[in-house]
C-alpha cells in the first residue's frame, strides 16, 4: 500500500502568501525551530510542502488561543516525529476546540469561502450529518447569496471538509463518529473522577485555574495516545491482510 504525499513546491515568498503571514515571520520560525527545513532544489532554492503550511497555520491557531512563543515551542516539541499536513490539521483542529463554541450564521456564499472550495448539496447534507452545519434557514437580516443562511461549527469545519474527500459511505462515518462520541465521554468520565479526587481540598479558584491548565495537556496526551494506538491497528490490518493475500496465492 502506497500513500502518494505533495512533492515540496513552495518557495519562501508563496509560503508566506499562503499562510497570510510576512517572509520574517516564516525565517524567524525556522531560526527558532518551530518550521523544519525547506527541501534544498536546484540552484539551492529552498521549496516548502503542506506540512510547512499546516504547521504554520497549527502556530497561528495556538497564538490565537493566547499561548506565548514559548509556550508553542513547548507545545511543538511534544508533538510525535513525522507529522504529515493532515495530522497537523487534527492536532490544529484539536486546539480549536480549546476555545468556547464558535458556531456562527453565514451566508452559503461566507461558507464556502471558510470551506476553502464549493460545496454541492450533497456535501451540505454530509456536514449536516456530522453537525458541522445547520441550515439553510431564514435568519433575519442574514440571507444573501445561495438561499438562506448556515449555522456553522468553525472549529469543525476544517475537520469537516477534510472528511468530504474520504472514500467511506455517510454511514460509516457516522458510525465512526458514534464511535468516538461514547468512548471519548468514557475517558472525559474517568479523567473528571480523576482530577476532582486530586483537587477535592482546594478552593474554588485554584480549582479553575488547575482545569484550564490541564484542559490542553489533557487534549494533546488523548490525541497523540490515539493516533499511535489507530496506526498500530492499521499496521497489524495491513500485516494481516498481506499475509491472507500470501496465503491464498
Amino acid at each position: 500500500m502506497t500513500i502518494e504525499t505533495e512533492e515540496p513546491a513552495l518557495t519562501v515568498d508563496e509560503l508566506a502568501a499562503r499562510a497570510g503571514v510576512t517572509v520574517r515571520t516564516v525565517r524567524f520560525y525556522s531560526t527558532r525551530g518551530l518550521l523544519p527545513p525547506p527541501v534544498i532544489g536546484p540552484r539551492r532554492v529552498g521549496r516548502y510542502g503542506p506540512e510547512h503550511l499546516a504547521r504554520l497555520a497549527l502556530i497561528e491557531e495556538l497564538q490565537q488561543q493566547g499561548m506565548t512563543l514559548a509556550a508553542i515551542e513547548r507545545y511543538l516539541d511534544r508533538l510525535p516525529p513525522g507529522l504529515d499536513a493532515h495530522d497537523l490539521a487534527v492536532h490544529r483542529a484539536v486546539v480549536a476546540s480549546w476555545a468556547p463554541d464558535a458556531v456562527e450564521t453565514v451566508t452559503r456564499e461566507e461558507l464556502q469561502r471558510r470551506a476553502g472550495r464549493a460545496l454541492s448539496e450533497e456535501d451540505v447534507a454530509r456536514l449536516a450529518a456530522m453537525n458541522v452545519v445547520e441550515g439553510p434557514q431564514d435568519v433575519p437580516g442574514a440571507e444573501g447569496a445561495g438561499g438562506g443562511s448556515y449555522r456553522v461549527d468553525c472549529g469543525l469545519l476544517p475537520l469537516g471538509v477534510r472528511l468530504l474527500d474520504v472514500p467511506l459511505s455517510q454511514e460509516v462515518i457516522l458510525a465512526a463518529r458514534t464511535t468516538l462520541i461514547e468512548h471519548s465521554r468514557a475517558a472525559a468520565h474517568e479523567l473528571s473522577r480523576l482530577l476532582r479526587e486530586a483537587v477535592a481540598e482546594r478552593d474554588t479558584q485554584d480549582v479553575k485555574s488547575l482545569t484550564a491548565h490541564m484542559h490542553p495537556l489533557v487534549v494533546q496526551a488523548l490525541l497523540t495516545t490515539f493516533q499511535r494506538s489507530l496506526r498500530e491497528e492499521l499496521r497489524q490490518w495491513l500485516t494481516e491482510s498481506e499475509a491472507e493475500a500470501g496465503g491464498s496465492g
